[in-house]
């Protein structure tokens, strides 16, 4: 027995050391990669000494003798910091995730390889200006200075996850960066999943689309025909849901495109008597996050703000003079064609002209673990082809017809890069909108504040179409009708711009910004309705603003569409009938609505009123839709506050929708109300117990900073991946857009990566912030402590002040010419 024992403690103690062991070997070459920010090194590609002066946020202050010196070691920086994030982006653009991460991200290569942005990219080189070229060129080279330096000193191959994964890597090249900007353009689109959205339901019959799809208040749209009268020979019985994507595509679920809050106010509307702006752009939460702060001392001044690794651009920031920041503008830049096959000759279509024969090209994907794919790239003079298995474009495809599309992030004389650069040069409003002409995708608007004024304008081509349009570019049209093809580009002119309007505010939040008819309306599928009520009510409650009235905006959490839609909603149910026995499920929907009816609208994450009134809505609108939509119902994720009030307050006899289509009985608009909300408390008492409460919302709405290809492995994710408690919701200021889907719906998957607020009274009182933090190495100290402040609604200086930035600096990297070869 004494024998036996001893041959356990043997066993135990050597199956723990090898564990030890195991851990020392796993965290001493993972951390070999992270970078020593006091490090000097000499490098080739630099005309004198460069100094990269770290923040104790591990922000980089880049100080060199010339611009050209400059981007090189923004370059570096990133390089140093995010060198695994910015080959993934590469990767997913040029359609080779796959030789990485085998066939599970094949469906994601095949569509990137059909679009072909990177081979745009490669050609959209030559679009830019002298300047632009050579800070890309510079830029590259720090880059590649860096992967030399891993190499040569031998530091971990330059991140952790290049140890698990075999995924060499290319040296950076101009071609790279421009690429990576054109992967926003399909992180921000929405109107691949619009235009077939809306032709589904169309075919639906009963025309659903004018309540579940409406168009937003204010706007005249003249009528649209019914999908099925344009293509009559479209199956009706291909009504299925989309298939999951790849975990990794960048192509974003409907409602997930990019959003964001810009406003400035004038000088006349600034307490201390300078311009003030805010900016926090929204887009899909993983860690580290997308943003990385950085300070740039260009020959024509300092730049500070929000980049992206990849780009050699502070994409939302500010210089001595002026500040910038961003909003997804919403503009349809899209439209897809079905383009009718040759039944005697299906490698050719129809057009306007006659047949044509496509223009064709082969291309193989290498796949991890598996054997090539070979594809046969197709294109028509609209654009390339895309197969039916994307988007569920098969439900919208006639039998002998293929689908293309037309878009304007396509362009492969994209001259995007140099209208960024450009910008950071400007120093007025009057400067930063001229720049914004030579700027193609993704569609934004700029909203601009200066010492004396301020301004937005939309950036970005717009299409110009046919006023005969079959569809107006809201659903698939026929692609050999001259009609329905692009006729150019509007001028810059016609884009939305407002400079120095007569309130001195100007505010977006993907609102509609014009109201002008087809075909200059530039869209109809806009991003917001409901937290431009809030900022318009925050804005005109004051009569001057200052920079903590401004964060204090940016931070809001109140929902106008709480505020909007539960009066409506329960408008028979408030304390109606005589208190219920404790315990039953009518005492529980009584306290319920009791807590409802005193709650603010304020989605804090320690109350339980947010919970109720999401799974309230969710259920509702579930009830609401399930019959009418069939299979359909489970595209709509999120709840479309447009609808549900429509058919509450039976606009154009929407209240159709209250009455359960398969039940003889003719159910009322209450009677929907009442039993979905019985449907949200059973579902939260379920996972939140039975006293109410002690509900909170930031237990179901945490949001989910996840590694995007770590997090999803049980141990590393718990070390890689970020989770927080927090308040908004999908209609607040401080916007927490939940997943929509089981089994966390309320999670938060969509927030704001960046916000700062610039204050030219002040330059130097300006602060900011990003949802994690600099590093990508999840060892390192600045991984996640930003994360904490972000949460708290906290934010750390953005200063111009070099004397400052160099009192406060946790590193001097020091780059250094290196001597010539004798």
């Amino acid at each position: 027995m004494f024998t036996l024992f001893r041959w356990m403690v043997r066993i135990v103690s050597t199956a723990l050391l090898s564990v030890m062991l195991g851990g020392f070997f796993i965290w001493y070459f993972a951390s070999r990669s992270l970078p020593d920010y006091n490090a000097t090194y000499a490098v080739e590609g630099i005309s004198a000494p460069v100094e990269i002066v770290r923040s104790t946020e591990d922000v980089p202050h880049i100080f060199g003798a010339s611009d050209h010196d400059v981007f090189f070691a923004l370059g570096l920086a990133h390089a140093e910091d995010r060198l695994w994030q910015m080959t993934v982006m590469r990767r997913t653009v040029q359609g080779r995730l796959s030789e990485v991460f085998g066939a599970d991200t094949l469906k994601t290569d095949e569509l990137m390889r059909r679009l072909d942005l990177y081979g745009a990219a490669i050609e959209s080189v030559s679009a830019q200006d002298a300047d632009t070229l050579a800070a890309l060129e510079a830029y590259s080279a720090g880059v590649n200075q860096w992967i030399e330096l891993v190499n040569e000193g031998a530091r971990g191959r330059g991140a952790p996850e290049f140890f698990l994964f075999d995924a060499p890597i290319a040296y950076w090249t101009p071609a790279d960066s421009l690429a990576i900007l054109k992967l926003l353009s399909v992180q921000l689109e929405s109107q691949f999943n619009e235009e077939v959205l809306r032709a589904r339901v169309s075919m639906l019959g009963q025309d659903w689309t004018r309540d579940i799809m409406p168009d937003m208040p204010g706007q005249g749209v003249a009528a649209l025909p019914d999908y099925a009268a344009l293509f009559p020979t479209v199956p009706r019985n291909v009504q299925t849901a989309l298939a999951a994507p790849d975990a990794m595509s960048p192509f974003p679920p409907r409602h997930f495109a990019g959003a964001s809050n810009a406003f400035a106010a004038a000088p006349e509307r600034s307490a201390a008597g300078g311009s003030l702006l805010a900016n926090d752009p929204h887009l899909g939460l993983t860690a580290p996050s997308v943003w990385y702060l950085a300070r740039v001392e260009l020959a024509s001044g300092g730049v500070i703000g929000g980049t992206i690794p990849g780009i050699p651009l502070v994409l939302t920031g500010r210089n001595a003079e002026l500040g910038w920041g961003i909003t997804s503008a919403y503009a349809d830049t899209l439209d897809l064609y079905i383009e009718e096959l040759n039944p005697a000759d299906p490698e050719r279509y129809r057009t306007p002209a006659g047949w044509e024969a496509f223009a064709t090209r082969r291309a193989i994907i290498q796949v991890k673990d598996a054997d090539p794919v070979t594809l046969t790239l197709r294109w028509t003079t609209n654009g390339p082809v895309l197969p039916g298995g994307h988007f569920n474009l098969a439900s919208v495809t006639p039998p002998g017809h293929v689908v293309s599309l037309n878009w304007t992030a396509l362009s492969r004389q994209d001259s995007s890069m140099s209208a960024g650069l450009a910008l950071m040069r400007a120093r007025s409003v009057t400067e930063a909108a001229t720049a914004g002409e030579r700027y193609i995708a993704p569609a934004q608007n700029l909203i601009l504040a200066d010492q004396t004024s301020v301004g937005m304008v939309a950036i970005g081509r717009l299409p110009a179409r046919d006023p005969g349009h079959a569809t107006q570019g809201r659903m698939p049209s026929p692609g050999w009708e001259a009609a329905n093809r692009w006729t150019g580009f509007l001028p810059y002119d016609d884009n939305p711009k407002f400079l120095n309007p007569e309130g001195g505010i100007v505010i977006n939040t993907n609102n509609k910004t014009v109201d002008r008819p087809f075909p200059r309306h530039v869209s109809y599928d806009w991003g917001d309705s409901q937290r431009v009520l809030r900022l318009t009510r925050l804005m005109g409650e004051r009569e001057v603003h200052s920079r903590e009235s401004f964060i204090a905006a940016q931070l809001d959490t109140v929902s106008p569409a709480a505020r909007g839609l539960l009066p409506l909603v329960g408008a028979d149910l408030w304390f109606t009938g005589a208190p219920a026995p404790d315990g039953t499920p009518e005492r529980m929907r009584q306290r319920a609505l009791e807590l409802l009816a005193a709650w603010d609208g304020e989605m804090n994450e320690h109350l339980p009123e947010p919970l109720i009134y999401a799974a309230w809505m969710r259920a509702l609108q579930n009830r609401l839709i399930r019959d009418e939509l069939g299979p359909l119902a489970t595209e709509f994720t999120q709840l479309e506050p447009l609808f549900v009030e429509r058919v509450f307050r039976n606009t154009d006899g929407a209240g159709r929708w209250c009455d359960v289509m398969q039940s003889a009985p003719v159910e009322t608009c209450t009677d929907i109300a009442r039993m979905a909300l019985d449907d949200a408390l059973l579902e939260l008492r379920a996972k939140f117990g039975t006293k109410v409460e002690s509900w909170r919302w930031g237990d179901a709405h945490e949001a989910l900073q996840d590694h995007q290809v770590l997090g999803r492995a049980p141990l590393l994710g718990w070390v890689t991946n970020i989770r927080q408690s927090t308040s908004g919701g999908d209609f607040t200021l401080m916007r927490g857009m939940t997943k929509g889907t089981e089994p966390n719906p309320f999670a938060n998957v969509h927030a704001a990566g960046f916000r700062g607020v610039y204050d030219f009274a002040d330059p130097d009182s300006s602060v900011f912030v990003i949802a994690t933090g600099q590093s990508g190495h999840p060892l390192s100290r600045h991984y996640d402590d930003l994360s904490v402040l972000w949460r708290r609604g906290e934010y750390i200086p953005m200063s111009l002040d070099p004397e400052l930035a160099r009192a406060a600096a946790a590193g001097i990297t020091r780059l250094e010419p290196a001597a010539p070869a004798e």
